[in-house]
């Protein structure tokens, strides 16, 4: 019988927190509740979350979260949304913790610095993609991985060109048809910058080239994702478009949690589509691969002009469709910091300084 573990869960209010909890309420005899942190946006949520787990380490905002990320439990899950995860993802790692990790920001915008700190095994991915790809690892070895192919669900607006996205709505790219996650991750998959990000996260997290990672589009998500190997044979992790396997899978690591959510039911009649990418209206995953082939601090300045173009569409501000060339003009401008000598302080200005140089390109106009 699995012995009881202590995890740390950071972003508790947040959806991977909120999912986490619910796994921990089913499971008491598998996980125990040692910190809780959140970023302060709901915090009657917390106080009652706090109030029902009774944590000992508990707090709002970045630093409560490096404290906890850093003190002595099983697994750490970091489920923090944006680049403010990075020093917890550190914390975590520097105190030999294992990292659930669901905050994809960190290891994007942190590449070298967090593949430098972690020992091999120390991640395990949260994202329901690459959550697919380490179960579907299992069925060989390293140099036996062909490609991996990351399945992306094509977003609110699969199948519409350019031109029909000129008028699209805040409201609009919110409805997304598989999964309810908040304003940043949905505008990202209405984008598909999320696939971008996971891109450079599949690269960064199991070593594979760009150029043997790619991203097919298929709307039932119930292939999460799959990886081919060298003989032509390829194995896919299935289930229902949900996030807790993953959440369960990252908690329990290398083990299953019986019953964290119902088997897809094989008694039913059911399609499932496979499409290819459309470069020319959704071109966020080249240009993510872009930013990834050029390393560093590139990543970051991805990721960090894309917050602030969503921030601005949301509020008005700008169209849909100049999101991606908004972040493709600041990606131009940008001087990449040497990974020779990358710190975190580094990082985080590059971060700034995408915020800052997207803010004033937005305010110009489209060119």
């Amino acid at each position: 019988m699995a012995r009881v573990r202590d995890v740390v869960i950071l972003g508790s209010t947040g959806s991977i927190g909120t999912q986490a909890l619910e796994l921990v309420r089913a499971n008491p005899d598998r996980f125990r509740v040692v910190a809780l942190t959140a970023g302060g946006s709901n915090p009657q949520l917390f106080e009652a979350q706090v109030a029902e787990f009774a944590p000992a380490l508990s707090g709002l905002g970045e630093q409560a979260s490096v404290e906890a990320a850093g003190m002595a439990c099983d697994v750490v899950l970091n489920g923090i949304t944006g680049a403010v995860g990075l020093r917890p993802t550190l914390a975590a790692l520097d105190a030999g913790n294992t990292l659930a990790l669901a905050n994809k920001e960190s290891l994007i915008i942190g590449g070298p610095l967090v593949r430098e700190r972690a020992k091999p095994g120390q991640i395990v991915p949260v994202d329901s993609e690459h959550s697919a790809i380490a179960q579907s690892l299992r069925a060989g070895r390293a140099e036996e991985v062909r490609r991996l192919v990351l399945t992306a669900s094509g977003g609110p607006f699969r199948g519409r060109t350019r031109e029909q996205l000129l008028e699209v709505t805040p409201a609009q790219a919110l409805a997304h048809p598989n999964f309810a996650m908040g304003t940043v991750v949905t505008t990202n998959s209405a984008t598909l910058v999320n696939k971008g990000l996971e891109v450079i996260e599949a690269h960064l997290l199991f070593d594979v080239p760009f150029d043997r990672i790619d991203v097919v589009v298929h709307p039932q998500q119930l292939i999460h994702s799959m990886v081919e190997f060298v003989d032509g044979a390829v194995v896919a992790q299935i289930g229902l478009p949900t996030m807790m396997v993953p959440i369960a899978m990252g908690m329990a690591w290398p083990d299953r949690v019986p019953d964290a959510e119902a088997a897809v039911d094989w008694t039913k009649a059911a399609d499932w589509r496979f499409e290819p990418l459309d470069d020319v209206a959704f071109p966020a995953v080249r240009l993510a691969r872009e930013a990834g082939q050029r390393g560093a601090t590139a990543p970051a300045v991805y990721n960090a002009a894309n917050e602030v173009c969503v921030e601005a569409f949301h509020a008005g501000r700008m169209r849909f469709v100049d999101i991606v060339p908004t972040i493709e003009a600041v990606l131009g401008a940008h001087d990449v910091r040497s990974t020779m000598s990358l710190t975190v302080d580094d990082v985080l200005a590059a971060d700034s300084w995408a915020r800052a140089e997207a803010t004033r390109t937005i305010a110009e106009g489209p060119a």
